[in-house]
């Protein structure tokens, strides 16, 4: 049985999460709890629905999955006040960057362990998850939370979460700082703000829709615009130079990745 949930931090991320359940109707929000201090709007909207938001720490044993959402610097804290209220048989679901199973289960006292790299597109049932754990009933239970949310990979190598989380769980800021740089850049031509944002947003949108045809593949689609000696070859010509995109990104995903180890400790 994997529920009651009980969820850790609801804040930005834990907030898409209960909203892609909610969405989805996954989960009934009488099988959810959450503790959150400052709760999100989403954790409300839960316990409007039927959640209990901040339980007796009593109520705590009834969960039978816990979904650890807390900021990577208060894991600790949290497995330190809540660990002793678990039953043992709760399996351990954290989305905490950077920290291992094996610290995860040794500080929520041995229990099973799965990790999970999530982005906020969880919220519309786009998200996309990297799961790894080492006990197969823990890898299951990820997969039964997160497949109704959107895309869920498996990592066959627990190492392999620091490249996943900077190529996929940074990834949607990498994306918005490209449209916010193409709307400066728009302005910067000439076009009026509002109309170089419009522009902007629903271009990339639209590309992205073409991307998630089955079988397409990035560099096809981008040959298909591209016209020998055209505006679009002008621009690319800049973008994947030797100080373009490609470098740009090997050196933003491995960034990424240093940091995701030293949040790990």
């Amino acid at each position: 049985m994997i529920t009651p949930i009980l969820m850790l931090g609801a804040g930005r991320m834990g907030g898409a999460i209960l909203e892609g359940w909610a969405r989805a109707k996954a989960f009934a929000p009488a099988e959810l709890m959450i503790v959150d201090p400052h709760p999100s709007e989403p954790a409300l909207a839960a316990e409007r629905a039927g959640a209990r938001l901040n339980p007796p720490d009593a109520d705590l044993a009834e969960a039978r999955t816990v979904v650890v959402c807390v900021k990577p610097q208060l894991w600790r804290d949290a497995a330190a006040q809540y660990a002793a209220w678990l039953q043992a048989e709760a399996v351990i679901v954290s989305i905490v960057a950077g920290v291992a199973t094996r610290d995860l289960a040794r500080e929520f006292g041995d229990r099973p362990v799965a990790r999970v790299m999530p982005t906020t597109a969880a919220a519309i049932g786009q998200g996309t998850a990297s799961l790894y754990a080492d006990d197969p009933a823990a890898m299951a239970r990820a997969h039964v939370l997160f497949e109704p949310l959107g895309t869920v990979v498996d990592l066959t190598d627990e190492n392999q979460m620091h490249a996943a989380t900077a190529v996929s769980g940074s990834a949607p800021a990498y994306l918005y700082a490209f449209v916010e740089a193409l709307e400066a850049a728009g302005g910067a031509a000439g076009l009026p703000p509002r109309e170089a944002a419009r522009l902007a947003r629903s271009t990339i949108i639209g590309a992205a829709v073409l991307m998630a045809r089955p079988g397409a593949e990035p560099t096809d689609l981008r040959r298909q615009v591209t016209s020998p000696g055209g505006t679009t070859e002008a621009a690319l010509n800049v973008l994947l130079g030797e100080h373009g995109l490609p470098s740009l990104l090997r050196e933003a995903v491995a960034s990424a990745v240093r940091r995701s180890k030293d949040l790990g400790g």
